[in-house]
């Protein structure tokens, strides 16, 4: 669906993307992450042919930048980070004219369809200046699928949105996925991306990491699980770090924190060991790091 090699871009002599190499097949929602100015916006406007790159190449829908533009364009959805509508025109006129300009062949049907889907339908006549924030990124993401495209760029789908208007277009881009869609989706919002995407790529101009959000966590942290004990002692924690699959052991409290790779395959054994060591178990947890902790140990790192 989206193949680059060394896709790089320079503006005089500022380099804002460098080299980027990247892989996302079909029906993947696919995080781009990074801070203000890593080159992400940039990115995006390269892979749907709204400008050029300095070097490198890319495929996109099986299309060619630089060669396949204008085919490149018509197959791809998108959402700018500050979507621009006509604010005197009605919301329905609005999709009305992105509609034609796609060459929708039943434009009444599909602008209606997306009105009604993203819950706009019974304010299609009321100028699209008057809509709040939210109720205006809606209708943005409605524009950008009035042709049906397979692959869509979100850039900050979220942004400024009340935890309300972001839960709704959050519900959305999950139903999306289920319909096996594309999601190229640029976000700060770091919870979003972990719910929503299947991989991460952390960019920086260059890319630093791809991978599953768990995956992430497991190479930067390993994982943690916690056995909950009656009452600690330090001979548990000596006894279970000599465990050869065992990163690190530490009793805190009364708690045995535990790191590991596989906790679903070890987790018995350390079990068994405690038990037969004396130890009251109570409960058995595992101690999740978030995406924000591997973002920002990335950033550290790069």
């Amino acid at each position: 669906m989206i193949r680059t090699e060394n896709l790089t871009k320079k503006f005089s002599t500022t380099l804002a993307v460098d080299r980027l190499s990247l892989s996302i097949p079909e029906g993947e929602v696919f995080g781009f992450l990074g801070p203000n100015g890593a080159g992400k916006t940039t990115t995006v406007r390269m892979l749907t042919s709204l400008i050029a790159p300095t070097s490198g190449s890319a495929l996109v829908n099986g299309l060619q930048i630089g060669k396949d533009d204008t085919a490149i364009r018509r197959s791809v959805g998108i959402l700018t980070e500050t979507p621009g509508m006509y604010d005197n025109l009605s919301a329905e006129y609005n999709l009305e004219i992105y509609a034609n300009l796609y060459e929708v062949k039943d434009v009444k049907g599909q602008v209606e369809k997306y009105l009604r889907m993203l819950g706009l339908w019974e304010r299609r006549n009321d100028e699209a200046g008057s809509f709040s924030k939210g109720m205006k990124q809606k209708l943005a993401i409605a524009r950008a699928l009035l042709h049906e495209p397979r692959l869509l760029f979100l850039d900050e789908p979220t942004a400024a949105l009340d935890p309300e208007a972001a839960h709704l277009v959050r519900e959305f881009i999950a139903e999306l996925r289920k319909e096996g869609r594309t999601i190229f989706l640029c976000t700060h919002n770091l919870d979003e991306a972990d719910r929503l995407c299947d991989r991460i790529g952390v960019f920086k101009s260059r890319m630093l990491v791809v991978d599953s959000p768990a995956a992430l966590r497991s190479q930067l942290f390993g994982r943690k699980v916690v056995f909950h004990l009656r009452q600690a002692d330090e001979r548990f924690g000596s006894t279970v770090r000599q465990m050869p699959f065992v990163r690190e052991a530490k009793v805190v409290d009364n708690k045995l924190i535990v790191t590991l790779d596989d906790p679903e395959m070890r987790d018995p054994d350390i079990l068994r060991t405690l038990v037969g060591m004396g130890a009251d178990v109570q409960f058995v947890g595992e101690l999740r790091h978030s995406l924000e902790d591997v973002y920002l140990q990335l950033m550290k790192d790069n």
